[in-house]
């Protein structure tokens, strides 16, 4: 991946939906160039996925809830019973595994404290290999930037 790549990628981050022609002015190339570019780093899987983002409280998640998740046990197989139980749960917008005192952390998006509640004990109380968890309400976004530097 060279500059012309970085410089492409970075563009498209901030709004996938240029042509390929406005991609090109952009960057000081060509739209041939430029398709051509796009399309190798589709291919490649370094764009992984071309989507909208959209904001939480137009859709009425005005709470967002940072989770800390420990487990009782870490065998392979119930990791992957809680990650897929996380990626089914549609109140989870983010999921990581992580190092440290925790083993994963969520962040979750609901409609209000109430919705928070019905998660929390349809999702972690039921799962027995749950041992704790501690959330956090975001009360400000302070910053949000999906993008991956280039």
């Amino acid at each position: 991946m060279d500059d012309l790549d970085r410089r492409i990628l970075a563009e498209l981050q901030k709004n996938n939906r240029l042509s390929f022609a406005e991609l090109a002015v952009l960057v000081n190339s060509s739209a041939a160039s430029c398709m051509r570019r796009v399309n190798k780093l589709r291919s490649d899987r370094v764009i992984i996925a071309d989507i909208s983002l959209v904001d939480p409280k137009a859709l009425g998640k005005s709470l967002t809830v940072v989770v800390t998740v420990e487990l009782d046990r870490e065998r392979l197989d119930l990791l992957d019973e809680f990650k897929r139980a996380m990626r089914a749960a549609k109140e989870v917008t983010q999921c990581y595994m992580v190092t440290g005192d925790a083993d994963f952390v969520l962040t979750v998006a609901v409609e209000d404290v109430e919705a928070f509640d019905v998660f929390v004990k349809t999702k972690l109380y039921t799962n027995p290999n749950v041992r704790k968890f501690r959330s956090m309400i975001a009360l400000d976004r302070v910053k949000f930037d999906p993008r991956v530097p280039v």
